[in-house]
């Protein structure tokens, strides 16, 4: 054979090895050592979460309307004790307390991430939505949120919302929200406003501050 001809065969497949290698690689999801740790501030306490990145339409949407100030002075407007507490509606920021959960008019929507290993477990961070037999679909809501406050969880829930967080400090101010006295609607009967802030850090250090295993 010719000595040409193996070398260009060889130099050939040796350029094609790395452009499959690199195709590879641009695929493969960046690792990064850092997240975004949430903290909503209530007149109970703190709560923290982080947000899964097996979500990203989620997380991206939770990121941007907290980091915009958004949720600061929205409330948790329903609250049912063993069960989750919900908030999150640009409504409760008005006089109006009869419009809490109604959402905004012509709102959008966030297509439903629902995977099979993201369970309803006591302080999951879950999406709120309308019914099946207008949202067949199951997309989110843009901007409400359930936490779940049942300490075994709510098991029945799973498959049906997208679950995309987790809170990882302050359960026991879930309690206190759920325990509050509220009316016929199970909208507590004095407005619990939050404030919610981001911050970024490195997972070992969540991880360090608050027992959280990525």
């Amino acid at each position: 054979m010719n000595l040409n001809f193996r070398f260009s065969a060889l130099l050939c497949a040796i350029l094609l090895l790395f452009t499959t290698s690199a195709l590879q690689a641009a695929r493969k999801p960046k690792f990064s050592k850092k997240d975004q740790l949430v903290t909503i501030s209530t007149s109970l306490g703190d709560i923290k979460l982080v947000l899964f990145d097996a979500t990203p339409k989620h997380k991206a949407n939770f990121l941007k309307l907290a980091e915009s100030g958004f949720y600061n002075g929205t409330t948790f407007h329903r609250i049912i004790p063993d069960f989750m507490i919900q908030g999150g509606d640009a409504n409760s920021k008005d006089d109006d307390p009869t419009n809490d959960g109604a959402g905004q008019p012509n709102a959008p929507t966030i297509p439903a991430e629902i995977r099979p290993e993201f369970k309803h477990k006591f302080g999951a961070l879950a999406a709120a939505r309308q019914g099946d037999f207008v949202n067949p679909e199951r997309a989110s809501s843009s901007s409400q949120f359930y936490l779940v406050q049942n300490h075994r969880g709510v098991s029945h829930l799973d498959g049906q919302y997208t679950v995309y967080g987790q809170v990882i400090s302050g359960l026991d101010v879930l309690d206190k929200i759920a325990a509050q006295p509220k009316n016929e609607r199970d909208r507590p009967l004095t407005d619990i406003k939050m404030t919610v802030k981001v911050e970024k850090l490195k997972k070992k250090k969540i991880a360090e501050l608050y027992g959280y295993q990525y």
